[in-house]
């Protein structure tokens, strides 16, 4: 019976010795180090934390050209707890360059494997990767111009930026602006692979309406460039109401807006089909709630509030149709957007789930 007994005593610590181990973890084992000036090194860091349940130690890290000189935490790295493997590249060659370094421990007789890649330049130029968007041969930091919640009378302002890859000099510029926005344009002319800068203002006072306004405005490419789909950018402005003159008494006594559901869900519409929807909308608020504005955002939508506005305490129901034959053309969630006077939540969104 004792031999049986310390057999299984004997199996059991096989058991949990086979299981106690280091092991190495790196936040992340390739790594984009951007665009480098020739010859001024440059330092890409590798964290690493210790996830097994015994100490780690780093017993060498070797780089794969002479080019890259590592250093690392020396000393054994306790269990959940972190290190670091540091690579610093001495940017002698011009070009695009990828290395890797191999990191030895006492977690496996396999190497880990960390990799850097980049560009060397001889001056410094953008980093295209801040630039993924591309009309022709120019690439921009953005490919819409948004405003998102403007109280009116406010003058927000957007950057676009532009790299010029033409391979010549580039004059930005942009067409068929809207009276509401203006453009001031830094510096006339970019250099090849450059950049330029273009600083939109939204002048609120001027937008048609409260809500949702779209237009769109157009990069020139070249000089006597025309208008197409090709270099189209578009532009939306969410347009909120100025509560800045409210007297002290309407500030104590504000309209207060409560929707039921803020998002519906419609199954198995047909095309031939027009759905019908209602929502409650009450006044939890101490004085009138007055709607500004209703808008759908999406054509297979359609909204009907006859009562806009609601004494405290009284409430309405919102119609929305959804129309099937539509729905084909969706490719973001229906939504109506109501605009109140309501000065904590002014906009309120409401998505037709489509499934």
């Amino acid at each position: 019976m004792k031999q049986i007994f310390y057999w299984v005593l004997f199996s059991w610590c096989v058991v949990v010795m086979g299981h106690a181990q280091p092991v190495a973890k790196f936040d992340a084992q390739d790594k984009n180090i951007g665009m480098l000036l020739w010859k001024q090194p440059a330092t890409v860091h590798y964290q690493l934390t210790n996830t097994g349940n015994q100490p780690l130690v780093i017993e060498r890290v070797v780089p794969s050209c002479a080019c890259s000189e590592a250093k690392w935490t020396s000393g054994p790295i306790a269990p959940h707890k972190s290190g670091e493997v540091s690579v610093v590249y001495d940017a002698k060659l011009l070009g695009h360059f990828y290395k890797d370094v191999a990191v030895y421990t006492n977690a496996s007789d396999k190497p880990i494997y960390l990799a850097f890649r980049g560009e060397v330049a001889t001056e410094m130029l953008e980093d295209v990767s801040k630039y993924p968007f591309q009309i022709g041969s120019l690439r921009l930091n953005r490919a819409s111009i948004e405003f998102d919640d403007v109280h009116r009378g406010e003058k927000p302002t957007i950057e676009l930026k532009v790299m010029n890859g033409t391979g010549k000099t580039y004059e930005p510029a942009l067409m068929h602006l809207p009276p509401y926005l203006s453009a001031e344009i830094s510096p006339e002319k970019v250099g090849k692979n450059m950049v330029g800068t273009m600083v939109l203002t939204l002048d609120s006072e001027k937008l048609p309406k409260l809500g949702v306004t779209t237009a769109s405005v157009y990069l020139s490419r070249f000089p006597g460039d025309v208008v197409g789909s090709e270099n189209e950018i578009p532009v939306s402005v969410i347009n909120l109401p100025d509560f800045s003159h409210q007297t002290a008494a309407e500030r104590l006594n504000p309209a207060k807006i409560q929707i039921a559901e803020d998002v519906l869900h419609v199954e198995g519409i047909r095309e031939t089909e027009i759905r019908k929807l209602t929502v409650e909308i009450r006044n939890v608020g101490k004085s009138d709630l007055k709607i500004l504005d209703l808008q759908v955002l999406n054509g297979a939508l359609g909204a009907d509030l006859k009562k806009r506005v609601l004494a405290p305490n009284k409430k309405t129901k919102l119609k929305i149709t959804v129309d099937g034959s539509h729905l084909k053309d969706v490719k973001n969630t229906p939504r109506v957007l109501i605009i109140s006077n309501d000065p904590e939540s002014p906009k309120k969104v409401i998505r037709v789930n489509i499934r």
